[in-house]
């Protein structure tokens, strides 16, 4: 791994909740809602450790982790218009969060 490796930060944009996907095929109490260990505008950073940020979801963190290296290595989406930034979510179909993958110098 190259020493000067940039870092990327990480932000919760959105918290959403598919409640209509929950009402018909989970067996949840009433209170299920939106993911309860994020809160939207949270940031993080990665550096090239490649380690989970402290506080962030683990199962978040695999689902997101290829948009991660990607950014970090320098590479850009180009259907994104915005050169370093990646928009990724977790693949919890219920309870999904969005997040910006942005890498910083």
């Amino acid at each position: 791994m190259p020493f000067n490796m940039p870092k990327v930060k990480i932000t919760v944009l959105k918290r959403t909740l598919n409640a209509d996907l929950v009402q018909k095929y989970l067996d949840a109490g009433e209170g299920y809602g939106a993911c309860d260990q994020l809160r939207e505008g949270q940031e993080f950073i990665a550096d090239r450790t490649w380690n989970v940020p402290e506080g962030f979801c683990t199962w978040a963190w695999a689902d997101i982790r290829a948009d991660i290296q990607t950014i970090m290595l320098g590479g850009n989406l180009p259907w994104i218009k915005e050169r370093g930034v990646a928009i990724a979510s977790c693949t919890d179909v219920f309870r999904p969060v969005i997040f910006k993958i942005e890498r910083i110098d």
